[in-house]
């Protein structure tokens, strides 16, 4: 071990040269020796004159750790200050947290978060994380919002040293607009106008136009030149795969991580959503107007072929590409220079972007005049009449033109490969369509699919037209139940795994394919398959529930059960689903409901398994309802059963429940044996998850008892377990019980600040903490005002309210480790 490097609490400070390879031409390989011999002098002198611990450098790079923050906001001011006139430009970023320190050096998430900080700034710039400010107070600092950091889920609020202004923080940042593989061409001057319009008060603008006309990207651009005016995030939503409207504001609240109350989870936030593709979905339009009217902060910008017509609307016309935007288009795409004939055929097409990259997919084996004569017979047939916008008609004409130079096989995949929703894999394809690798390579290179990611699609206006030709193809009612039989086989695969106690990896694995199963549900509903939809349904609610869809995933359950009472296996296991959404979905009557008739038809079944999970989901809604006797003799036999069965994570799931049963039945003694003998069995389950809850448990029951060295230590195990877990729900109930046992150890501030944090939280993902969590909260919050005064309160409840859960978190495990170095 390093005795010199400090330990327990540690401010991180890591620093970066900017431009450094453009530097080195600039200054040539003397002058750039020289400047940054200076750079390093500097910079080591201002953090050893605020006692910082260089840990590493590498070339032209440091990493420091100070023994408390202030001293590495103050080393970070000096040197960035005596490094002003240099022409070395250095991105400094300073997080704080509690590393374990190894032989080796720090080891931890802090010390990661603090280079992702880091390497999100511009040369000259100064970040800290929440954390830090959690120490050393606002003043100085300007808020630059919430952002996400590479291999970090939670967003974090991120603060920059000084009031200069910056380009945008490199970082997977407060957005998630999509970073398209083609070079953007033209469309300067409407990014501008765009841009202006949302920066100077319309809060719902409509890009309008015909399919292929460039709405999307338009939209994109506009969105990536404003991400700094908007502080609490740019998001992108994608509609086209959308065919309810019902389903539009809960794709809204997924992508922005809200379980419930979208209007909630945004309140006050400065956001900017593009919702993509709005036209299939319209009728949504009035629920949008009135999202915009309950945020005062928040701006829409839409793209749709027609105008929402709601109050408030501001219509921007998406027209053609101007002459020479569309000729540079063209030569772009096709890697070819200008000449008459590229002219003549982009006026030919509209100047339409989509009907020039179509063209210029075919550059490869035809000339520009080629191309123009053959597609110039195309457009006049189809050009009379049909389509009341003339560009909409020179847009199909150029999709039919495309589609007629396929080959039959290539013809035939691709309107094969309409029968999928939201993209594919090509396993998909090769089970659904028999597609070939070859052949949905040559659709990639004709611009008719995209691949992305290791996943294919379509354009939404190509899809349209490839579903017409599935329609015509007589193969579609095949191709469908195909599709249905493979995504349901998925979700059945993956219906264990997901169960488990560590269902991460499938999770992952499923998420791309959501519109599929909502197509495969819509599907087998069409079809009247009751059974299937209750079996597909019934799979998928520990994949809706993590991924904040519980409520969508609920009514698809209630929807399917509604429509047939035939009791089934299928059944059985909805209802089970439906139990458990309901009780997510903070709806403990209805989960009463279902779960009693999945117990009774469990029985019927002779399903043990079934009986004894259908016992816990009664139980927990029991318990919901403050019937705590009757909620511990079906965790009990639950438990039991479990055990006959051999469900050991079963047996482990109803006895954490039992345990907080004793508890509340004033069996403490009780409660705690049996958590402890829990702690093990979950130990050797690997169940980190129940592991950590425990563990949370465990330090409540110490606090009762007085032994507040045993609650540190305790509610620090949980709070790191949670942290190396990423799961900001169970940080978010952790943060409560580490806030009781911080008050009983004095710590008052802290913990107000913990509390504000966990809140905040559940405020913004909609939803409302279960019973018993509310309770501690409401234990802790009166010993908490008998402690502070209301001025007290206030403050540190603002200051909590700012940290994200991860930062309350590195707070949190700052004050237990202090805590625990003095005698208690």
């Amino acid at each position: 071990m390093r005795p010199e490097l400090p330990t327990g609490t540690v401010t991180f400070l890591f620093t970066d040269v900017e431009g450094s390879t453009k530097l080195l031409h600039e200054l040539g390989p003397e002058g750039y020796a020289d400047a940054l011999t200076q750079h390093r002098r500097i910079a080591r002198d201002a953090f050893a004159a605020y006692r910082g611990v260089e840990v590493d450098t590498q070339g032209d790079a440091f990493f420091v750790a100070f023994p408390d923050a202030a001293g590495a906001l103050a080393a970070a001011e000096a040197a960035r200050d005596a490094l002003a006139s240099s022409p070395i430009r250095v991105r400094m970023g300073i997080h704080t947290g509690t590393p374990h320190l190894a032989a080796e050096g720090y080891v931890g998430t802090d010390v990661h978060r603090a280079a992702r900080i880091a390497a999100a700034g511009h040369g000259g710039q100064v970040l800290v994380s929440a954390a830090t400010v959690a120490m050393t107070g606002t003043e100085g600092l300007r808020e630059l919002g919430e952002h996400r950091l590479k291999d970090f889920s939670e967003a974090v609020v991120i603060y920059q040293l000084g009031d200069e202004r910056y380009p945008p923080l490199r970082t997977i940042s407060n957005t998630n607009l999509p970073r398209p593989a083609s070079s953007f061409v033209g469309r300067a001057r409407e990014v501008e106008e765009v841009a202006a319009l949302l920066q100077d008060g319309a809060r719902l603008l409509t890009l309008t136009g015909p399919g292929g006309s460039g709405k999307t990207r338009l939209g994109i651009e506009a969105a990536a030149s404003v991400i700094p005016d908007f502080k609490a995030g740019v998001f992108w939503v994608g509609l086209a795969p959308l065919r309810d409207p019902a389903l539009v504001s809960e794709t809204i609240g997924q992508t922005l991580g809200a379980t419930d109350g979208l209007a909630g989870h945004i309140g006050q936030r400065e956001m900017l959503l593009l919702l993509d593709n709005l036209e299939q979905v319209i009728a949504a339009a009035p629920d949008l107007a009135t999202l915009v009217e309950t945020c005062p902060n928040l701006h829409l910008l839409v793209t749709s072929r027609e105008l929402l017509r709601v109050k408030g609307e501001v219509e921007y016309p998406v027209l053609p590409l101007a002459d020479p935007e569309a000729v540079d288009l063209f030569c772009a795409r096709a890697r070819t220079e200008s000449d008459d004939a590229i002219r003549q055929l982009c006026r030919r097409l509209d100047n339409l972007p989509l009907a020039i990259e179509l063209a210029a997919a075919r550059a490869s084996v035809l000339t520009p005049a080629q191309i123009l004569e053959r597609i110039a017979q195309r457009l006049d047939l189809l050009k009379g009449g049909r389509d009341a916008d003339p560009r909409q008609a020179t847009l199909r004409a150029t999709i039919e033109w495309s589609h007629e130079l396929l080959t039959h096989d290539e013809q035939r995949l691709f309107a094969r490969l309409a029968v999928f929703a939201g993209g594919w894999t090509l396993e998909a394809a090769e089970a659904v369509v028999d597609a070939d690798i070859e052949v949905l390579q040559s659709l990639v290179d004709k611009s008719l699919l995209r691949h992305t990611a290791e996943r294919f699609w379509m354009l939404e206006t190509i899809l349209e037209f490839a579903t017409q030709r599935l329609e015509v193809s007589g193969e579609a009612n095949e191709l469908r139940r195909r599709h249905a039989a493979l995504f349901l086989a998925l979700a059945e695969e993956a219906e264990p795994h997901l169960r488990s106690p560590n269902p991460t990896a499938w999770l992952e694995r499923l998420a791309p394919e959501n519109d599929n199963f909502r197509a495969t549900l819509s599907r087998l509903a069409a079809w009247a398959d009751d059974e299937g939809r209750l079996r597909l349904a019934g799979a998928l609610d520990d994949f809706w529930c993590p991924r904040t869809e519980q409520s969508e995933g609920r009514r698809y359950l209630e929807e399917a059960l509604r429509a047939s009472e035939q009791p089934s296996p299928a059944r059985a296991k909805a209802l089970l689903a439906a139990a458990h959404l309901a009780r997510d979905d903070d709806d403990p009557a209805a989960g009463q409901r279902w779960s009693e008739e999945g117990l009774e038809l469990n029985r019927a079944l002779g399903d043990r398994w079934g009986e004894a999970r259908s016992m816990l989901w009664l139980g927990l809604a029991i318990a919901d309802q403050g019937n705590f006797e009757r909620a511990r003799s079906l965790f009990s036999d639950s438990a039991e059963l479990s055990g006959e069965v051999g469900d050991a994570f079963g047996v482990l799931f109803a006895n954490r429940m039992l345990a907080w049963m004793y508890y509340e039945l004033g069996a403490r003694g009780r409660a705690r044996v049996l958590h402890e003998a829990n702690l093990v069995r979950a130990r050797a389950l690997d169940s980190r998850d129940l592991e950590a809850s425990i563990l949370g448990a465990l330090s409540e029951y110490a606090v009762d008892d007085g032994r507040i060295a045993d609650a540190v230590s305790l509610a620090a195990a949980s709070i790191r377990l949670r942290v190396e877990l990423g799961n900001p729900s169970g940080l978010a109930i952790e943060l409560c019980k580490c806030a009781n046992a911080l008050v009983a150890a004095g710590q008052v501030q802290t913990a107000v600040q913990l509390l504000a944090s966990s809140s905040a939280w559940h405020e913004e993902v909609g939803r409302r903490p279960l019973p018993y969590l509310a309770e501690l909260i409401e234990r802790t919050l009166i010993r908490i005002h008998a402690e502070l005064d209301d001025d007290a309160f206030t403050e540190a409840w603002e200051r909590g309210k700012r940290l994200s859960v991860e930062d309350a978190s590195s707070l949190a495990l700052e004050s237990l480790a202090a805590i625990g170095r003095v005698s208690l």
